[in-house]
């Protein structure tokens, strides 16, 4: 199986996809936004830059990626989640990848309208305990038992950042900064897009099933 970069606006679908990935073929999922979350727990200012949406720079992304990445279970395949975010961090990222050996990677782009973004950022719920993520206001994804995590029991929350403000924040950031990444991976020839409009997810696994066994 083909490492995993995604590309994709706030909301898109980067997690589910990461947890339909671990699960059926054992990926390691690296979320840059979870590590700069811990890591915000103890630095103020970065906690302040989360919080108003805007985007860490690149060389904090990059180092805690390499850091990562450095530390991984090389026999099994990665998803890296939420880099590169600009050009800069996608020539530099080829670099790392290229010095540390993971030359075997995909990149997929995921495509999804906004107005179901912002239904998505409104209504969604995570686990504190176990990362699981839930929407109360989608069919299909809301939790069996109101406020409570399926999976371990632990009560819900939604993330200080999941607001509309927020979001509108980091996907201007996204058009702007991630948008031309686009052209550049697709003139290596390894971009691929899945479209995640849909609430029956099938047809997007299928898709990304070919995308990460190369067919």
């Amino acid at each position: 199986m083909k490492n995993v970069i995604f590309l994709a606006p706030p909301l898109a679908g980067k997690g589910t996809f990461s947890e339909y990935l671990i699960k059926e073929y054992g990926y390691q999922h690296y979320s840059t936004g979870d590590l700069l979350r811990e890591k915000a727990k103890r630095d103020e200012k970065l906690q302040n830059l989360l919080l108003s949406g805007s985007l860490v720079d690149d060389e904090t992304i990059l180092k805690i990626v390499k850091e990562v990445l450095q530390k991984r279970e090389s026999s099994k395949p990665f998803i890296l989640d939420g880099v590169p975010r600009t050009l800069h961090q996608a020539k530099n990222l080829d670099i790392i990848l290229n010095d540390l050996g993971c030359n075997d990677f995909v990149v997929i782009q995921i495509k999804t309208e906004k107005d179901i973004l912002v239904d998505r950022v409104v209504g969604r719920r995570i686990c504190p305990n176990c990362h699981r993520s839930y929407n109360v206001l989608l069919e299909g994804f809301k939790p069996k038992n109101e406020h409570i995590c399926d999976a371990c029991g632990s009560t819900l929350i939604q993330r200080k950042d999941d607001n509309l403000e927020s979001f509108e924040v980091r996907y201007q950031a996204y058009l702007e900064s991630t948008v031309p990444i686009i052209s550049y991976y697709e003139e290596k020839g390894i971009l691929r897009t899945i479209s995640n409009n849909e609430s029956n997810q099938e047809r997007a696994f299928e898709e990304l099933r070919g995308v990460i066994s190369g067919h």
